[in-house]
């Protein structure tokens, strides 16, 4: 069996992120000889629809089952329809959260657990405010008005009501997107780091 878990980092020691379309990266681990391949979320800086492109980018791995934090309902369709368990509410280490799923301590989910809402913004500016710069405002539909190709077409079949964010859910967001770019920042001199080595 193959189980994909959102995590922070590359190894099987690593937290799991508890955000799906915004993961660092997917560990694709055989449940049966805890071999892994770890992989790069290519959506996790996206503008918008991280969720979809996140969903996309892993539906092709063979996978069965998904252990995340949280899944929207823009991406939990097209896990569903590929025949993939989504499994929320995991915490801990990659490793500890397979070993919970393996005893049967975690359930599989069919309904989102977060609402849709676009990744960094949408607005004009570079501003933190609601609409603007890099604060996700939840988004009132199902499906954001831009969808990136290719697009798997799928049906929701609710809706998802808006909510209005409180200040205090604003500024952890907030707080929680400086430190996923802090650590998308190291990864990104250390590969630059990597090649100014290499090309001596």
């Amino acid at each position: 069996m193959k189980i994909c878990v959102t995590a922070t980092d590359r190894s099987l020691d690593a937290s799991v992120d508890p955000f799906f379309g915004r993961c660092r990266y997917f560990i694709i681990v055989d449940s049966e000889t805890m071999e892994f391949e770890a992989l790069q979320n290519p959506s996790a800086s996206a503008p918008g629809g991280a969720g979809i492109q996140a969903a996309q980018a892993i539906v092709n791995k063979g996978i069965d089952v998904l252990l995340t934090g949280d899944i929207g309902p823009n991406a939990l369709p097209i896990l569903s329809n590929a025949g993939i368990k989504v499994v929320t509410g995991t915490s801990g280490s990659v490793k500890d959260a397979i070993e919970q799923y393996k005893k049967g301590a975690l359930k599989p989910t069919t309904v989102p657990t977060t609402p849709a809402y676009f990744g960094m913004g949408r607005g004009r500016g570079r501003g933190m405010g609601r609409g603007r710069g890099g604060w996700c405002r939840w988004y009132p539909h199902p499906v954001p008005y831009h969808m990136p190709e290719p697009y798997i077409p799928y049906e929701v079949p609710y809706e998802v009501p808006y909510t209005e964010p409180s200040r205090e859910e604003e500024i952890a967001h907030i707080e929680e997107m400086l430190e996923s770019l802090g650590d998308e920042l190291k990864d990104v001199k250390e590969r630059l780091k990597e090649l100014s080595e290499e090309a001596k």
